[in-house]
């Protein structure tokens, strides 16, 4: 892999996790309660959906 594709790779997947923990964090609060998420934890549930564990 190439120095560039590693740099659009990492590009890509801070703006899979911005739009990501955006989303979580802008959810209703009852909607997020309902699925079992609390708007708090939207960095590490956005980071674990990206980036993994």
């Amino acid at each position: 892999m190439t120095l560039i594709d590693t740099l659009k790779t990492a590009a890509a997947n801070r703006a899979l996790y911005k739009r990501t923990r955006d989303e979580i964090a802008s959810m209703p609060r009852n909607v997020a309660l309902d699925l079992g998420i609390y708007p708090e934890d939207a960095d590490r549930i956005a980071w674990t959906a990206v980036y993994g564990k």
